[in-house]
C-alpha cells in the first residue's frame, strides 16, 4: 500500500507540474513549436537519468525510486501528447517544424538522461 501512495504522491506533483509548465510555455512563447511539452519531457529526462544512475549505484532506495520515477517522472512526461503534437505538425503540412521538434525532443532527452546520470555519478 505505502508504495502506491509514494507513486501517487509523485503523480500528484508531476503532473500539475507538465500542466503549468505548458501553461507558462503558451503564454510566454508564441510558436508553432510545443514548448511546454518539450520542457517538460526534457525536465523528465534529467530527473530520470539522475534517479537511474543513481539506484544502478544503490544510492536510492526503491521507494524513492517509485515516489520519483514511476510516480513524478510518469506524470511529468508525455509520449502520447508528444506524439499528437508531431501528428498534429505533419497533418498542417509543417514538415520542417515537426522534424525539428522530433529531432531536438529526442535528442535533448537522451542528451539529458546522460546528463543527469553524470551529475548522479558525481554526487554518489
Amino acid at each position: 500500500m505505502v508504495d502506491w501512495l509514494l507513486v501517487l504522491a509523485g503523480g500528484l506533483v508531476g503532473a500539475p507540474l507538465r500542466y503549468l509548465i505548458g501553461v507558462d510555455a503558451k503564454y510566454r512563447l508564441h510558436t508553432a513549436l510545443p514548448w511546454g511539452t518539450f520542457a517538460a519531457n526534457a525536465l523528465a529526462a534529467l530527473v530520470l537519468g539522475f534517479v537511474s544512475a543513481a539506484a544502478t549505484d544503490g544510492d536510492l532506495g526503491t521507494r524513492v525510486q517509485l515516489l520519483l520515477a514511476t510516480g513524478f517522472c510518469g506524470a511529468l512526461s508525455t509520449w502520447s501528447t508528444f506524439s499528437y503534437e508531431l501528428l498534429t505538425l505533419t497533418s498542417a503540412r509543417r514538415l520542417g517544424t515537426a522534424g525539428g521538434y522530433l529531432v531536438l525532443t529526442v535528442g535533448a532527452g537522451v542528451g539529458l538522461s546522460f546528463a543527469g546520470a553524470t551529475v548522479a555519478d558525481a554526487v554518489f
